[in-house]
């Protein structure tokens, strides 16, 4: 009979995150992301506060607006900043940095949308939604889109 070798447990979640953590290299990364974020979050709010007020669009039209603004802005410095040491081929990495903010802005337009129905003014639920979504953008974006390839 034959045997069959022994599988090599793969390691958990929580040990690859405790690692992942220990390693300055990510922390960088993380504050670079940040820096990055901030600048989209600055382009975001003052593009939809352009297309809300100035161009007289609904709120979910301005927020639509804006992503596509910031995230051309967050793909263009996280690539050749952020995560320059890990690049891939742009078309690749720029497919899935776009699948990964539109899931992501699929999350912020429900929050802004509900923050909006709760009776919160429109600039302010688009500022407190872009920070709520903002992990899930790090992680899709280290872990999938602009991550090393293996």
């Amino acid at each position: 009979m034959d045997q069959q070798p022994a599988a090599v447990p793969a390691p958990t979640l929580r040990a690859r995150a405790t690692q992942a953590l220990r390693r300055r290299h990510n922390w960088e990364q993380l504050a670079k992301f940040c820096l990055v974020g901030a600048s989209g979050y600055v382009v975001n709010l003052g593009v939809y506060a352009v297309l809300l007020d100035w161009a007289n669009l609904d709120y979910r039209l301005a927020a639509t607006g804006s992503f596509l603004v910031a995230v051309t802005n967050n793909y263009t410095w996280n690539r050749a900043w952020t995560f320059r040491h890990q690049r891939g081929h742009m078309g690749y990495q720029g497919l899935r940095f776009l699948i990964v903010s539109v899931v992501v802005y699929g999350a912020n337009l429900v929050m802004l949308t509900v923050f909006v129905e709760a009776g919160l003014g429109k600039i302010v639920s688009q500022a407190i939604a872009i920070v709520l979504v903002t992990p899930l953008n790090f992680l899709g974006n280290k872990l999938w889109s602009l991550g090393r390839r293996r």
